[in-house]
């Protein structure tokens, strides 16, 4: 699992991670009994402070997902993908494809996210505790 931190972003580093190891949760990328990468491993990919991956990790243990084994490292306890979802599913393929013509109309990736987020919106509402929740989590460092 490699991490991708977009300082530019506005988004804490930590909520990233969080966020980035949920994803691969849900798609299948990361399956029970699997080690994160180390805090160390993570460091030198990324170069951000330790102590900021070992707060990504404590919400990911604090939510359940996963487990720290001390001396050993921490390993994903259960996974939160749906086969629907996994990143070789027709849903997935359907979607790749949506992409592929929203591109060649000339959206780029705000158009396609804006797009996308509407629909996603109108299908699944956010909770005004669920966002509120995001909100404060994204405003921390």
């Amino acid at each position: 699992m490699e991490y991708l931190i977009d300082r530019r972003s506005g988004v804490a580093t930590y909520v990233q991670i969080v966020e980035q190891t949920k994803r691969a949760l849900r798609l299948g990328f990361l399956q029970p009994g699997e080690q994160l990468p180390t805090a160390r491993e993570v460091v030198e990919a990324t170069a951000i402070n330790p102590n900021t991956v070992l707060k990504a990790y404590r919400e990911l243990e604090r939510e359940g997902l996963v487990e720290s084994r001390r001396g050993v490292g921490t390993f994903v306890r259960h996974s939160l993908g749906k086969p629907q979802a996994s990143a070789d599913s027709a849903l997935h393929a359907e979607l790749t494809e949506w992409m592929r013509r929203a591109h060649a109309a000339g959206l780029d990736r705000e158009d396609a996210a804006a797009l996308v987020a509407s629909v996603l919106d109108a299908w699944f509402p956010v909770t005004q505790s669920a966002s509120a929740a995001h909100h404060r989590a994204g405003d921390a460092v």
